[in-house]
């Protein structure tokens, strides 16, 4: 039994030329946006190479990037005789490209799949209607009541708890505001606008998570082989209706991300590797369980790195 798990990081982790080093190394990495664009029918690799970043960043855009560049790293891992992770999972977005991994999607139907989300989100609201902050250095519970206090019939809620301390709010952008002041006002270190294109994982996106369901009930699912922990209620499936049922409710529901790294640690899990660019997840992890070690895959050196340490 392995004790290591791969995460995958979802949006927030893009940026314009990721994987180019990787890319320079090995052809899998442009074979496998090749792919994408096929489906896609614009060049990926030439958006996340030049940009522009404001294209890029729009979560139609992103999160087909991601997908392609989580599987291209994940292609290489597997090409290079990597270790087989014992347990998966994926930040909101990423869920897709821990199903893709273990084999429960195809890569085709994922980019399908993954497009038909971002456009969904991307529609559920207006763009300037909707608004994604981080609020630092306050408790869970500190954050709901602040969200309830302020949200005068709109809506605001924390969407994502990311880390002790690190919680990601998400709603309509005045009501952000207002819980942004009020947070810091109830002792919050920091609070931060994130550059999201759709105020994720709130009520709000009810419109696209029902879309959703549409989509994924006519999708070929098949059971991953690997178990992938999911966000919406930190559960792995037994079933493949079970594993539609939680993308769906995914979208309008918070990320239980500090809960999902302690069930892992709690599993016997000791190493963890967030194959992605970018090292979000990695920080994450390391405030949730320090007992844990982290690695980052996103080029040459990491790789090697990582290889060598998990051999």
């Amino acid at each position: 039994m392995s004790n290591i798990a791969f995460v995958f990081p979802g949006q927030g982790s893009q940026a314009v030329g990721m994987l180019a080093e990787l890319a320079a190394v090995y052809p899998i990495v442009q074979e496998t946006f090749a792919e994408a664009s096929e489906i896609l029918g614009y060049d990926l690799w030439q958006l996340t190479q030049q940009g522009p970043e404001e294209q890029l960043n729009q979560t139609d855009k992103t999160q087909p990037a991601l997908l392609a560049a989580e599987i291209a790293i994940w292609r290489i891992w597997q090409a290079q005789g990597g270790a087989i992770p014992a347990m998966m999972a994926g930040h909101s977005f990423g869920e897709y490209s821990a199903l893709t991994c273990a084999n429960a999607l195809s890569y085709a139907d994922a980019v399908r799949l993954v497009e038909a989300r971002g456009r969904f989100m991307y529609e559920a609201v207006p763009l300037g209607v909707g608004a994604v902050a981080a609020i630092l250095g306050l408790d869970d519970t500190a954050i709901a009541e602040v969200c309830s206090q302020v949200a005068e019939q709109q809506v605001v809620s924390a969407v994502n708890f990311n880390a002790p301390g690190q919680v990601v709010i998400a709603g309509h952008a005045e009501a952000v505001d207002r819980a942004m002041a009020a947070a810091k006002e109830a002792g919050a270190k920091k609070t931060v606008k994130l550059a999201v294109s759709a105020p994720v994982h709130c009520a709000l996106m009810q419109p696209a998570a029902d879309r959703m369901a549409e989509v994924l009930n006519a999708a070929q699912l098949q059971m991953p082989n690997t178990p992938i922990i999911h966000n919406y209620d930190v559960s792995i499936k037994d079933d493949v209706d079970g594993i539609r049922a939680a993308l769906v409710a995914q979208i309008a529901n918070p990320v239980r991300w500090t809960e999902t790294i302690s069930k892992m640690a709690a599993s016997g899990i000791t190493h963890v590797v967030e194959c992605g660019p970018g090292k979000v997840l990695s920080s994450l992890n390391k405030r949730i369980d320090r007992s844990l070690s982290s690695y980052n895959l996103f080029d040459p050196k990491t790789l090697d790195a990582c290889m060598e340490a998990l051999a």
